[in-house]
């Protein structure tokens, strides 16, 4: 028993550390943030809304059926119909219907608000389509920034690690008599620099893994961490498409054009049922009506009062609008606003869409020359650090002249770090303009 504790416990603590010590994916980032996010969830609330006012909407080609009952007591003097004579009596009446309404023709507003309901169910959805979008972009470049911080703190880490081997050496050619005691200042003061710079960037590496977390609500973000690795360059082929065809396919397959041109058909269709006041209203009723009364002089069957007292009324109902002090004429006013407004949006989304994708086409085209110029620099660094390193080493150069050359080096490595990623987000963007699904970009 002692022994079964024991492994159960071990089990319990092995499966808390390794969900603590879990490292995230991509993938399980965008998906995660898909079925969590908070943005997501509202627009899927909405969506739910959508179905419910369509409900709505269908309800209206329903007939109303009502039923009411009503039961009293009433206590007081009343004379005997038999000895003319008052007498306090107690009589109990009971009432029921039953009423059915139905709606003829209310100028097609009934029909009008039905098709409304369907094309603001179709805005709904297109509402969540472009948040999961955005939320999958928004997650990708937290995560890069992430893979970002740590690829430069890892950089830093690594030629500090040097400047100490550097110390050292640099130790042994004063004590040698090679190098001065300054060139010794200079290399700690350089190793000094280069620990503050691993703190900020060990600041910004949790900095940054706090907002994709945040990002993806989870709340256990001090133990949040994602996988690293290498991640290669896709997509490039998309540069050599003319921007006009990924403008093109942009208005085609992104949802700021299809949003905005949904509400204006939903804009015409407030229209169409402001207009429907102006028409009128027909519409059929049917009711059924019977009682019940009972005291010490009336002493007929329940049953049979009902069936004797019951009634029928039936027939239409037409109702003329004439005047409602213009709001039927300053609601068809506002309705024709409203569709002139939504002209115009759909004109601006399609203006802010084309000048978008011109711009992320153009970025897409910076960033690979950046990224191609950073590993070209990265080249000429390197060999201009082995060649200083080798004359420091010779005591041909000072330790200031070889802090600076190695502070080169470092800070090219670090651009090339930057570029790339830059690189790769900047691909992801267009990606999705173009018509890639936020869950197929590949990194």
């Amino acid at each position: 028993m002692r022994k079964l504790i024991i492994i159960s416990f071990s089990l319990l603590f092995s499966v808390a550390g390794f969900a603590q010590n879990k490292k995230w994916t991509l993938q399980e980032c965008v998906q995660y943030a898909l079925d969590n996010n908070i943005t997501i969830q509202q627009a899927e609330i909405s969506l739910l809304n959508s179905a419910i006012d369509k409900s709505d909407a269908q309800g209206a080609f329903m007939p109303s059926i009502n039923g009411r009952a009503s039961v009293s007591e009433n206590t007081g003097l009343s004379f005997n119909p038999v000895t003319n004579l008052p007498q306090t009596v107690t009589t109990l009446n009971a009432t029921g219907g039953l009423n059915l309404g139905y709606t003829l023709f209310d100028g097609l507003r009934n029909i009008r608000q039905l098709q409304r309901a369907d094309l603001i169910k179709v805005a709904a959805e297109f509402n969540l389509s472009k948040a999961k979008d955005d939320i999958a972009l928004f997650v990708a470049n937290a995560f890069l920034d992430i893979i970002l911080n740590k690829e430069n703190l890892k950089t830093i880490q690594a030629q500090n690690q040097i400047t100490i081997e550097q110390i050292n050496r640099t130790q042994e050619l004063v004590d040698g008599g090679v190098l001065p005691e300054g060139d010794l200042l200079e290399i700690r003061a350089t190793a000094a620099s280069e620990r503050q710079r691993i703190v900020a960037a060990e600041n910004a590496v949790i900095l940054s893994k706090i907002n994709l977390a945040q990002l993806l609500a989870v709340e256990n973000y001090q133990d949040f961490d994602v996988i690293e690795g290498d991640y290669s360059i896709f997509g490039e082929q998309i540069t050599d498409a003319p921007v006009d065809s990924v403008i093109e396919s942009a208005k085609e397959n992104r949802y700021e054009i299809k949003i905005a041109e949904q509400n204006l058909e939903i804009a015409k269709k407030d229209l169409q049922i402001s207009k429907g006041a102006r028409y009128p209203t027909l519409s059929a009723f049917f009711g059924y009506d019977t009682r019940f009364t009972t005291n010490d002089f009336i002493d007929i069957p329940f049953k049979t009062q009902i069936y004797t007292n019951d009634g029928i009324n039936y027939g239409l109902s037409l109702n003329v609008p004439i005047i409602n002090g213009f709001g039927t004429r300053n609601a068809i006013r506002r309705s024709k606003l409203n569709i002139e407004n939504n002209e115009i949006a759909v004109k601006q989304a399609k203006l802010d869409l084309e000048s978008t994708v011109y711009q992320s086409y153009t970025a897409v085209k910076a960033a690979k020359e950046s990224y191609e110029a950073a590993k070209v620099a990265l080249e000429s660094q390197e060999l201009a650090y082995e060649y200083a390193k080798l004359r420091y080493d010779v005591g041909r150069t000072n330790a200031f002249d070889f802090s600076q050359s190695k502070l080169r080096y470092d800070n090219a490595q670090i651009e090339l770090t930057r570029s790339k990623y830059d690189y790769i987000f900047r691909i992801k963007v267009l990606e999705l303009y173009f018509g890639v699904p936020a869950t197929e970009l590949k990194f």
